[in-house]
């Protein structure tokens, strides 16, 4: 027996004729690996189709709270306090504090306006407001997305309204905004997923004082081909319906096919802290109820079917790029993670003389091999599950469906042993 400090995710997923993640020139993205260039599906593309999809087994369904990312937090604060009849120059004021509050140090930043303020006042200019302190929207400054809790963004909001209606003027509704997000500092940080569950499991990177930044829980890689990149320019034209000759445009876009092995992580300590605001050395103490980790557990179940069975993929219109994993194989210990990425570092021949065996089939071969290389060389002792669509047989581990796989993998979470 031992904890599962860390429940590692292999897949495999075919898509052909698609378009899963293109570059900055529209073509698809890849990956120079060992002998070959392969084609891939980059982190974020795939963690972004995790979070929006939507079916029985989306981050929804969990019933916390989520998060938003966007770059119009700010402005639609603004709107809501015009809507409830704040002064548009104060709602104005509102706005920008909150956005340096999240750009600068908050001390310092209430350092300059008492200095502000105080300046005002020997002047007697408190009812006006210089352009600095109302700002505008077009500000000169690249805005950039914030990843908020839809809880963070709720109490941000009513903190606004409450300064905006209690000041008479510019000056005062910054110094005693910043001073109300430095006072309530500490009730952010209390109930964690104010943050929102995107959040606890892919982490946040925040250079505000106001709020903190989360680790993630779940690392993904980048999936990539098992084989070769196998692409070709897809060229094609666009019939007009009202005109007996010629097209209505002519284009051309490249597609790629391939087996794309993809690997994830997830450190449930991590992911326990994240969800239940207990430090992460107390996750599988004998004074932590498994009570702790049943949402854990829960997220840890969405999470594989979500990575089973969600497809990534541009233009899914024209290529229809949904696929479900062929084979999913669950590993769950106390020792640090490791991929198998090493399976493929020689890419899998096209075609393979004197072997009956499909593509796929010769990947978990090679899968197996590298699970068997690495017991022997390391004797770490993990507990395996794994589903599959052929007749394959992996070291150590028992062959279920994924609905088994799921509920497996929640209850060892749960329980604190595999």
């Amino acid at each position: 027996m031992s904890l599962p400090r860390f429940i590692q995710i292999h897949t495999l997923h075919a898509y052909p004729a698609a378009l899963l993640n293109r570059d900055d020139a529209g073509l698809a993205k890849r990956l120079p690996l060992g002998n070959a260039v392969r084609t891939r599906i980059s982190s974020q593309c795939l963690k972004r189709h995790w979070r929006v999809t939507e079916d029985q087994f989306s981050l929804e369904k969990l019933d916390v709270p989520m998060a938003s990312r966007s770059r119009i937090f700010f402005e639609e604060i603004r709107k809501k306090l015009v809507e409830t009849n704040v002064p548009i120059d104060i709602a104005d004021v509102c706005a920008n504090t909150l956005r340096d509050a999240f750009r600068k140090n908050l001390d310092k930043l209430i350092k300059e306006a008492k200095k502000a303020k105080d300046e005002k006042k020997k002047k007697g200019e408190t009812q006006e407001l210089d352009e600095d302190e109302a700002g505008t929207e077009n500000s000169g400054e690249q805005k950039q997305a914030i990843l908020l809790g839809l809880p963070e963004y709720e109490y941000l909001k009513q903190i606004c309204i409450r300064v905006a209606k209690t000041a008479i003027s510019g000056a005062e509704v910054r110094l005693t905004l910043l001073e109300q997000l430095k006072a309530e500092r500490s009730n952010f940080d209390q109930m964690p997923l104010n943050c929102g569950l995107e959040s606890a499991l892919f982490g946040r990177m925040v250079t505000s004082d106001v709020f903190a930044s989360r680790e993630a829980s779940i690392s993904v890689a980048h999936a990539f081909t098992v084989h070769q990149a196998q692409v070709e320019n897809d060229y094609f034209t666009v019939v007009d319906d009202l005109k007996h000759e010629g097209s209505a445009g002519i284009f051309d876009t490249e597609l790629a096919s391939g087996l794309y092995y993809g690997y994830v992580v997830v450190d449930v300590p991590q992911l326990v802290e994240n969800l239940e605001g207990i430090a992460a050395t107390d996750c599988f103490a004998g004074g932590t109820l498994s009570e702790r980790r049943e949402l854990a557990g829960r997220v840890v179940q969405h999470l594989l079917h979500l990575i089973a069975t969600v497809s990534p993929g541009a233009k899914r219109g024209s290529t229809a790029p949904f696929d479900w994993a062929k084979f999913m194989l669950v590993e769950a210990g106390d020792w640090q993670p490791r991929s198998l990425a090493g399976a493929f570092h020689d890419a899998l021949p096209l075609e393979e003389k004197n072997s009956k065996n499909s593509m796929r089939q010769r990947a978990v071969a090679r899968i197996s091999q590298e699970l068997s290389a690495m017991d022997e060389a390391y004797g770490a002792p993990l507990s395996r599950r794994f589903l599959s669509l052929d007749a394959v047989e992996v070291p150590g581990a028992e062959r279920i469906n994924l609905a088994k796989l799921g509920e497996w993998a929640s209850e060892i979470v749960r329980q604190g042993v595999c």
